[in-house]
């Protein structure tokens, strides 16, 4: 056959290229019927599905952008909750001691003895807690007053105990209070 191409019979010649533009028919309707990428269908089936997939990846974005924000306001609370509430470790200890007696003097409460212990909170490492612990004497009524002043506080006192026994033939209160508080280790290790 290749002998009849080179001779140049014209029947051979027209016999190949048929032969040749049957082969590319053949080959152009299988690329029609299957094409590479997929027929139309598919490709718009893979088109919605991917705006599905991108529709669902924004909200989910957005949705993360929401719970960040949310985690920061918190943050942000929570450091105003501290730098209001807390004090700083170096003057706790002279501002409580100050504040009780102030509210003991207004009250006409006689304050005996005061002392201070103080533990770290766990799971923190710049947060401790303050017990104090105060005597007074004083009446009734001013005992009330001065629970008072201390539920007023703008510091956050929390009375843990309170215990009250009355002196022999008078009307005057031994009193005992246990309070807590929490600070803020600024870095100097303050002590009462």
């Amino acid at each position: 056959m290749i002998r009849n191409l080179k001779s140049g019979d014209p029947k051979t010649l027209v016999r190949v290229l048929l032969g040749v533009l049957a082969g590319a028919n053949l080959i152009a309707a299988g690329l029609v019927l299957f094409p590479p990428g997929g027929s139309a269908e598919q490709l718009d089936q893979e088109l919605a599905a991917l705006r599905a997939q991108v529709a669902a990846q924004k909200t989910r974005l957005e949705q993360t952008r929401e719970h960040a924000a949310a985690v920061d306001r918190g943050r942000a609370e929570g450091d105003q909750f501290l730098a209001q509430y807390f004090l700083p470790l170096r003057t706790s200890y002279s501002t409580l001691l100050e504040e009780l007696q102030n509210a003991a003097g207004q009250t006409r409460m006689r304050p005996k003895d005061t002392s201070f212990s103080q533990e770290p909170i766990e799971g923190s490492d710049d947060l401790k807690m303050i017990s104090i612990t105060a005597a007074y004497e004083g009446r009734y009524e001013d005992l009330m007053q001065l629970v008072h002043r201390i539920d007023q506080s703008k510091n956050l006192l929390i009375l843990e105990s309170l215990s009250a026994a009355p002196q022999a033939n008078s009307d005057t209160l031994t009193v005992s209070l246990k309070l807590d508080t929490f600070v803020r280790d600024d870095g100097s290790g303050g002590q009462p």
